[in-house]
Order: structure tokens, then C-alpha cells, then sequence
């Protein structure tokens, strides 16, 4: 029987940039590679349950910053990885914004051409995420008091955007995503999903909610350059 073939991901932050690459490793995996993927170990319980065919590896931030590629790659060639793809676009030291290509596209798609799969798989996140529906209908209970609400999330990895909430009826409750209610974002799903409106800054969030395509009533807040800010797909409206 010949050996599985093993496929080792270097993208250990952020959150966002992991949500976005995950249907990469799901066409790898659903071509029969296993996948080994080193993380910063504080996003493992957003990812670890959600898409447990990843052999996940939570590995410590240092000061010296070798957390986001050399110790990635010492523990993957630890795990005799037959292929190593590197999908950051830019790190210091490190030649990958050498690639011809990496002026001319957005980041993720960068990611996307890097790794040889198509881009239009960015929206197959749905197919590669297991969801935890009673732990979805906890979080729901825990924060919907009515019918007609909105979805807010205003903090970005580097960044808190600010909007007019004015754009809100008065009428409705108002939602704020926050770091503590669950130990994953992908249990905000219901929702997100159940939302009359939803209103995101470029961040973890908004790449979830595009790439599950959940297609409410949608408002983005950007804080990025066009190279930094990923294609979306739903009808968002840009504030």
C-alpha cells in the first residue's frame, strides 16, 4: 500500500489569513494528502474541532518572531512532509514577494495561485468546516433577545474600525462580536446566519461570513490597501 502523501502549510497567522486558506487545505486533503498545519496556538480552539481532518500543530510566539516561519517549517519537516507551501505573501527576510505574480494580485488570491488551486474553492469553506450545532444554539440563546437584530464587529487584528450606528433601526437589538463568548467564531454561525444585517470590519469575521456566503444585508469597513484586502464575493456595501 503506498504511503499517504503529506502536505505541510505555513501559515501560522492570522486568524483571517487561516480562514481564507482552509479550502486549501480541504483540496489537498480531499485529494488524499494528509494535512499538517502549524499554527499560533491561541487559534487553535477556533479551528481544531471545526476541521479535524487537519493534523493541527499550535506552536508559542516568540520575541524573535519564529513563529511565523522557521518554526513552521522545522516542525513540518519534523513530520517528513513531502511538500511544504509557504502562502504568506510578504515576510521579512524571506524572498516570497520575489514571485512575479505577487504585484498583481489581492493576498488571498496570491495564497490561492501559490498553492495551485483555484480560486473560485475560496468559497467552498462550508464544505471542509464541521459545525457544532449545539454549541451554535448556546451562543444564539446566550446573545439574541429579539427577532429583528444586527451583527456588528468593529476589531480587526491591528485595527477597531468605527461606523455610524445610526444606520441601525432603533428598533433593533445590536449584536457586538467579542473575544469570550465561545472558544470559536465558527459558533457565531447561527447567528450570523439569522441576522437581518451585518456590519464588519476586514477581519476574521467578514472573511467567514463571505466565504460561507451568509448574504444579509451586508456592510464592510475596510482598513487596508487594495493588496491587503480580500475579494469578496456577497453584495457586501462598503462604508
Amino acid at each position: 500500500m503506498a504511503k499517504q502523501q503529506r502536505l505541510g502549510i505555513i501559515q501560522s497567522r492570522g486568524l483571517g489569513d487561516i480562514v481564507i486558506a482552509i479550502p486549501i487545505a480541504g483540496h489537498y486533503h480531499s485529494q488524499g494528502w494528509e494535512v499538517y498545519w502549524p499554527i499560533d496556538q491561541q487559534f487553535l480552539p477556533h479551528v481544531q474541532h471545526h476541521a479535524p481532518w487537519v493534523h493541527w500543530i499550535p506552536i508559542p510566539v516568540d520575541p524573535q518572531g519564529r513563529y511565523f516561519y522557521d518554526v513552521p517549517l522545522q516542525r513540518l519537516k519534523n513530520f517528513r512532509c513531502d511538500e511544504i507551501i509557504p502562502l504568506y505573501q510578504h515576510l521579512t527576510g524571506h524572498p516570497f514577494s520575489e514571485e512575479k505574480y505577487f504585484q498583481y494580485t489581492s493576498f488571498d488570491q496570491y495564497k490561492y495561485i501559490r498553492a495551485g488551486v483555484p480560486f473560485l474553492d475560496k468559497w467552498r469553506l462550508d464544505e471542509y468546516i464541521t459545525r457544532d450545532l449545539t454549541e451554535e444554539a448556546r451562543v444564539f440563546d446566550s446573545l439574541v433577545t429579539q427577532a429583528d437584530y444586527c451583527v456588528v464587529h468593529l476589531e480587526g487584528s491591528d485595527h477597531t474600525a468605527e461606523f455610524d450606528p445610526t444606520i441601525i433601526p432603533e428598533t433593533w437589538q445590536t449584536i457586538y462580536i467579542r473575544p469570550g463568548v465561545t472558544p470559536s467564531i465558527f459558533n457565531y454561525r447561527q447567528v450570523l446566519e439569522s441576522a437581518q444585517s451585518i456590519v464588519c470590519v476586514d477581519s476574521c469575521i467578514a472573511n467567514m461570513v463571505d466565504q460561507l456566503k451568509i448574504d444579509n444585508d451586508l456592510y464592510f469597513i475596510a482598513r487596508s490597501h487594495i493588496g491587503l484586502t480580500p475579494v469578496l464575493n456577497s453584495p457586501w456595501q462598503w462604508l
